[in-house]
């Protein structure tokens, strides 16, 4: 397996920490290089030191050297630039395009090291290191730098959505805030649909009737296609119906079809009626709220603008239709958090980045390191594997390990895998 061996070069992981040339010279890398993932040498940019003579150059690996002439190396310039070869069956003598020979070097894995790489990828599991308790023996302190990094990754992630987002509606801040606010209510079950709402229905057609609850209830409950085929004596849903009527024909409206909003297997709390319920009466009481989320400093502070109550229609109903024990159903703290961390942390990062203003930057990380770890059984997995988990930072850290690492199986790039590897491997 090729890719085993670019990560113990990479890594320095070979037996003995030690290689010489094929012709007995010893050789010390200085910078392994690179890794180059397109066509041409696989590491770029290394720096090895061969008796007394430090080289620079690209680094070629191969499991037997006879296939640098299968890949037809020895035909492409691209590859005279390789300063070694590095192989693990020395089966064959090499040479660049002008017939110069190709130093090369042997390598040798160590059977630890192979036996703990195989034991990762071959594993069928989510995330195949958290068996056998092994994570509890790594160093707290290697673990929260993983951790940062990965939360940084994330927040980049949604950075580059908030920015297609941007360059999509024509750099409207106050759009793209309102299309990642409403994506986030969806939670993960409605999200799509939710985002889909929000770009099928202009944040201006909102804003102009503000000053109305009915009329934003009509225009995100008509839209969604919530109010289609609702029919009874149900005054609250006429009223709706004749009001989004109106507005559909006065801003030429296309509205989803109802179905796209999912509530099986649901709590009636986050059904996606009372979800919008909570999102009409947020924006009823903000008039400006990207605005005042750019003054707000403090977490309590951008709380108070999501605790809003629904109209008194929703407090007896969870959707249309029968009634419900008397509840104010406000937005729960745990919602108020998760807006926070998908919607307000992501946006607010991104206006930084892009406005060139690293302040708010800053404080959208800070406000990700002083919000709550989030509850999901995800984050239940990697804790009760031996991972601390302090804040809403970590969590969005394991949500961006298992995505991209533990689901895609890419444990070579993951540095609870080099940890385990190197702890297990014996090296």
């Amino acid at each position: 397996m090729e890719r085993l061996l670019h990560y113990v070069w990479k890594y320095g992981l070979y037996d003995g920490g030690n290689l010489y040339t094929a012709d007995g010279l010893p050789i010390t890398v200085l910078d392994p290089g690179v890794r180059n993932p397109d066509a041409g040498p696989d590491f770029f940019n290394a720096r090895i030191r061969v008796g007394d003579i430090v080289w620079a150059g690209s680094v070629e690996i191969h499991r037997r050297a006879s296939e640098w002439h299968t890949h037809r190396h020895d035909r492409d310039p691209a590859y005279d630039s390789v300063v070694l070869h590095v192989v693990e069956d020395d089966d064959a003598q090499v040479r660049r395009t002008d017939g110069e020979v190709v130093r090369q070097a042997v390598i040798r894995v160590p059977s630890g090291v192979r036996e703990q790489m195989e034991w990762l990828l071959s594993r069928d599991a989510p995330a195949p290191c958290l068996g056998l308790g092994r994570i509890r023996g790594i160093e707290p302190l290697h673990l929260s730098a993983w951790l940062g990094a990965l939360a940084s990754e994330r927040l980049e992630r949604k950075t580059d959505t908030v920015f297609a987002l941007l360059e999509r509606h024509g750099g409207d801040w106050n759009e793209v805030f309102y299309i990642t606010l409403t994506r986030s209510f969806g939670s993960g079950v409605n999200g799509d649909a939710f985002e889909r709402l929000a770009e099928s229905l202009p944040f201006h057609c909102i804003c102009k009737h503000r000053d109305s609850r009915t009329a934003v209830e009509a225009l995100l409950f008509g839209q969604a296609g919530l109010l289609a085929g609702v029919c009874g004596d149900d005054a609250y849903v006429r009223m709706l119906q004749r009001e989004y009527a109106f507005l559909q024909g006065k801003y030429r409206l296309l509205p989803l079809e109802g179905f796209l909003f999912r509530k099986l297997r649901m709590r009636p709390a986050n059904f996606p009626h009372v979800r919008l319920a909570q999102l009409a009466a947020i924006w009823s009481a903000n008039d400006t709220l990207f605005s005042e989320i750019l003054e707000d400093c403090q977490p309590a502070m951008l709380k108070n603008r999501f605790l809003t109550a629904v109209s008194a229609y929703w407090e007896t109903h969870f959707h249309f239709g029968a009634t419900s024990p008397p509840g104010k159903k406000p937005v729960g703290a745990d919602t108020v958090n998760a807006v926070l961390i998908n919607a307000v942390v992501p946006v607010l990062f991104a206006y930084g980045r892009k406005q060139r203003q690293p302040a708010y930057a800053a404080r959208a990380l800070q406000l990700l390191e002083e919000l709550p770890p989030e509850r999901s059984r995800l984050v239940k997995t990697f804790a009760d594997a031996g991972i601390e988990v302090k804040s809403a930072a970590d969590t969005q850290a394991l949500v961006q390990l298992q995505r991209e690492y533990c689901e895609k199986r890419k444990c070579l790039y993951c540095r609870i895998a080099y940890c385990l590897i190197r702890k297990y491997g014996r090296i």
